[in-house]
């Protein structure tokens, strides 16, 4: 089928993809239209579905072992015939001012607004799009209030950090002019520049004028100053907390001695700095004429041995430097892998470095059924531990009988998940407590295998501080 469509469109099976017309190429990776089909000489209707699709469909419906072997050839790219627009050609081509909307979503949102000022409506287009102008510069407003700013109106959603998500809402809820609210924010300020801590904090009090009731969890000292009320809850975490130690005004706060918070906010404790500093003298790596997004061919010389913090306001280029360029660049070097790099010219000092690792917010675990135990592989310690009780070698249990992932020890009912989800027909599934293990995720047999009194459910339930007494022989 290749060569009959190689040669049914003249292409030349030895040139170079590079070589090729973006027609051809288009067509290579992404197959023929419907309607066009190739004959064979045997005389068989035949159509040529592209490298794209065929990957594509191969990854779902081979075996694992081809699964593995296709999955590293797959990267995203921009579409060859859109350029990553995502629209039609008709689409594409109407025009305000001389900019398409795909152009204008792709700005910063700052620029978005600006270009929307800019737009002069005559006396017939006020009648039409009045409306529409004024809705557009007031979302597009609010947006840049809560420091969004630097977004572009096409960012993929799941790329969004859980800050800028919520962010979002807020934004949205300043367009709404509800009154009589509660809004409930969990740390709206997390990851934030002081800077843009102050935008954040105006567009809330701006929802308060309205007669809204605004609810905060939320550690910044900027925050925590412009707030009405505060309750300080602790005095420490998990068993130690769990108290209101102080409420109040912030004058209150500060001067009651029971708030762990209202002494770090008095300057009555503070985090000291380090008195000695290591010397920086073990090499550096050095990246040249980085130009991703924001960034304007800059040179950055990071010092390795240290702690090194990159810093500014919200979409000044640092993670375009380091997610974007530094980490994959080290990453394919390294780890021979295969991630798309940011544009930069070179990177100097990468032979000082042996091995690269990424800490970043994603998910720990690929399954829901992941904790800490699971992800730092203590789980394994400890169900080895508990297959070697005189009770598991009696009944010839191994590890695997203790993991509720394993069919053998986990619930029967729930498989080990601890819930069971209730379909509810026309409203969102309802997740509710196992009613044969209570949520414990093990079977009877399982959970009858005692240390020190503890099942394999008790360990799990223990906080870390309790489990280090636990096993501490």
């Amino acid at each position: 089928i290749l060569d009959l469509f190689l040669k049914s469109k003249g292409i030349d099976p030895f040139i170079a993809l590079k070589h090729l017309p973006v027609q051809k190429i288009q067509i290579l990776m992404n197959g023929l239209d419907d309607e066009e089909w190739l004959t064979t000489p045997s005389g068989l209707k035949v159509r040529w579905l592209g490298i794209n699709n065929t990957l594509a469909r191969a990854g779902k419906c081979a075996t694992p072992i081809l699964k593995e072997a296709v999955i590293p050839l797959l990267q995203e790219q921009p579409c060859l015939s859109c350029q990553g627009a995502r629209l039609h050609p008709l689409a594409r081509n109407v025009t305000i001012n001389g900019t398409a909307i795909h152009q204008l979503c792709n700005l910063p949102i700052e620029k978005t607004l600006h270009f929307i000022e800019q737009i002069q409506l005559t006396k017939e287009e006020s009648k039409l799009l009045e409306e529409v102008h004024t809705q557009l510069l007031h979302r597009l407003r609010f947006l840049c209030e809560v420091g969004l700013h630097y977004l572009s109106l096409n960012r993929s959603a799941p790329t969004l950090s859980g800050g800028e998500a919520q962010r979002i809402r807020l934004s949205r809820q300043l367009g709404s002019g509800l009154t009589g609210i509660l809004y409930v924010l969990d740390e709206p300020t997390i990851g934030l520049h002081p800077h843009d801590n102050a935008q954040l904090n105006e567009a809330l009090q701006k929802l308060k004028k309205l007669g809204n009731t605004l609810l905060l969890v939320e550690h910044d000292p900027l925050t925590i100053a412009t707030a009405d009320f505060i309750l300080d809850f602790g005095p420490a975490s998990g068993d130690h907390g769990g108290h209101i130690v102080a409420q109040g005004s912030l004058k209150e706060i500060m001067e009651n001695d029971d708030s762990p918070t209202g002494a770090y906010l008095s300057g009555k404790k503070s985090i000291s700095t380090p008195k000695e500093r290591r010397s920086l003298n073990q090499g550096m790596l050095a990246i040249r004429n980085a130009s991703k997004n924001n960034l304007k061919n800059i040179d950055v010389d990071i010092p390795l041995g240290a702690l090194t913090c990159l810093t500014g306001v919200s979409g000044s280029g640092k993670s375009s430097l380091i997610s974007d360029i530094l980490y994959p660049a080290l990453s394919n070097t390294l780890l021979k892998s295969t991630l798309p790099v940011g544009k930069h010219q070179k990177i100097e000092g990468i032979e000082l470095v042996d091995k690269v690792i990424a800490i970043d917010q994603t998910p720990i675990g690929r399954t829901p059924r992941s904790n800490p135990a699971t992800y730092i592989k203590l789980f394994d310690d400890i169900r080895d531990l508990y297959s070697q009780l005189p009770e598991s070698i009696a009944y010839g249990y191994k590890p695997g009988r203790f993991s509720f992932n394993v069919k053998e020890g986990s619930c029967p009912h729930c498989s080990g998940m601890g819930m069971v989800k209730i379909d509810m027909d026309f409203l969102e599934d309802e997740w509710v407590v196992c009613t044969h293990c209570e949520g414990k995720r093990f079977d009877e047999k399982t959970l009858s295998i005692l240390y020190k009194g503890k099942s394999i459910h008790d360990v799990l339930e223990m906080a870390v501080s309790e489990a280090v007494l636990f096993f501490s022989a």
